[in-house]
């Protein structure tokens, strides 16, 4: 592989109070009625709360977009980058990896966990000097998501709804959306227009019975009633527009209706947020039946990660600029080998599925697959056997959207505790990001009306990634 570039209380499942709970986000179109008034009431009320933002400078030319899409696979809790990307077999057993290594294509080593990202591993950058701020879920999840640190001042919007407000959609799908929610801690739309905000699935592809839910015309409502409805709504539109009500308001709503009624009246959304036609072998690929430990009723269980991968790919082949996928809990404060042993196999084979599908579908340059985590582990395994958190150095993986191939980018100490070459802030790693899809970061948008926000500050391009 190439190398090249410039304590919180815990239980054995992670700390207290360590939840990501879900925040829906989406249009609820069929629940409220199939266009209703219910439906306009909520919207109406959402526009008003939002003021958009908008540049403070005049427009820059657009730069120069490697990617159309992103796919970012989150891992919170804190992903061990000894057991994953950057075991240190010849530490002390006290630091080393808690597994073996596995050699990858190009002569580097994994944790031996992960065999089949290893044999892929010709296709994807790995950065091993990554630097965050603070270990903290709460505030280091929201750093990650935003690219800024949580102040009481200002909430900043989460880089799906930066890439939906400066990007719009490529078709007929919602531009940002979250398999299966959004991570409470992540923020949201920020300083922006609600309109950015993630489209919460609010349900598990992985699951039996997988629907998105309100996201189909109600069974009682039959389409000519449903089009009966919509030509209702416009006369009511049209009146309230000669009695002179708020434009912005009514302009907002237009847009919130329309988008509703194309994802409730279009073949190919509805179609995108399935998981129909697709093969046996492509969810073998994925490693659907791919199982970890014993569950509580003592049986063996697919873990999911498959299918919402699967729906992911299939979520920005049909337009959806930014997927975030969620998976795991991470917070191994207590036995972080047998943590691993039980969510490493599934993620493994997932990260290779994903990888090795969108190569052979021709999508790999155009789409960013990236696995986050919101910081690392402690070098030094503790007396439980688990590794509590550790933001000054830790791993993330990238695949495509023009991030060099076979690369292993920066490097960390003995132990895994410090970059020893070529550290990389993650202000800077957004930045790159940003700038293969187009986007300057040191845009300036406009909170409250007058204050500008650079879309990150003090980054930098990390030339040697791409």
């Amino acid at each position: 592989m190439v190398h090249r570039g410039n304590q919180q209380m815990a239980d054995r499942r992670g700390c207290v109070g360590f939840r990501r709970m879900s925040r829906r986000r989406s249009l609820q179109v069929g629940i409220c009625g199939a266009l209703g008034v219910s439906l306009a009431d909520i919207l109406r009320i959402e526009g008003r709360a939002d003021d958009r933002a908008f540049s403070s400078t005049q427009s820059k030319a657009r730069l120069n977009a490697k990617v159309l899409s992103v796919i970012q696979l989150h891992l919170g809790g804190g992903w061990p980058q000894h057991e994953s990307l950057d075991p240190k077999p010849e530490a002390p057993v006290e630091y080393r990896g808690s597994f073996g290594v596995t050699k990858t294509v190009h002569g580097d080593f994994f944790s031996d966990n992960m065999p089949r990202t290893a044999a892929i591993a010709d296709k994807i950058t790995v950065l091993r000097s990554l630097v965050g701020r603070i270990p903290d879920h709460q505030q280091a999840t929201y750093h990650l998501f935003t690219g800024y640190t949580p102040t009481a001042v200002i909430d900043y919007p989460q880089m799906g709804a930066i890439v939906s407000h400066e990007l719009g959609g490529r078709g007929e799908l919602p531009p940002y959306i979250s398999v299966p929610n959004n991570n409470s801690y992540a923020g949201s739309t920020g300083f922006l227009s609600s309109t950015y905000g993630a489209f919460d699935l609010n349900a598990d592809p992985g699951q039996p019975g997988f629907k998105v839910r309100d996201f189909s015309i109600p069974n009682d409502v039959t389409q000519e009633r449903f089009l009966r409805r919509r030509t209702a709504r416009d006369i009511i539109e049209k009146q309230m527009r000669q009695l002179e009500a708020d434009p912005t308001v009514l302009e907002t709503m237009d847009d919130f209706y329309q988008r509703a009624y194309t994802l409730l009246t279009s073949e190919k959304a509805q179609a995108a947020f399935t998981l129909d036609g697709e093969t046996e072998e492509t969810m073998q690929l994925y490693g659907r039946d791919v199982v970890g430990l014993r569950g509580p009723d003592n049986k063996f269980h697919p873990k999911g990660l498959a299918e919402r991968l699967i729906l992911a790919r299939r979520l920005v082949e049909a337009g959806t600029r930014f997927v975030t996928v969620t998976y795991g809990e991470w917070d191994s404060h207590v036995d972080v080998r047998k943590n691993c042993l039980d969510q490493m196999p599934a993620l493994d084979h997932a990260i290779a599925g994903l990888v090795t599908d969108l190569d052979r579908r021709g999508m790999l340059d155009t789409t960013l697959f990236w696995v986050t985590s919101e910081f690392g582990r402690t070098p030094k395994v503790n007396s439980t056997n688990g590794r509590d958190h550790w933001a000054r150095c830790y791993s993330n993986l990238l695949a495509g959207g023009g991030f060099g191939r076979g690369l292993v980018y920066g490097a960390s100490d003995s132990t895994a505790a410090e970059p020893t070459r070529d550290a990389v802030t993650l202000e800077d790693l957004l930045f790159t990001i940003y700038h293969q899809l187009g986007i300057d970061a040191d845009k300036e948008l406009v909170a409250f009306g007058t204050r500008p926000i650079e879309i990150i500050k003090d980054g930098k391009l990390v030339q040697g990634l791409i």
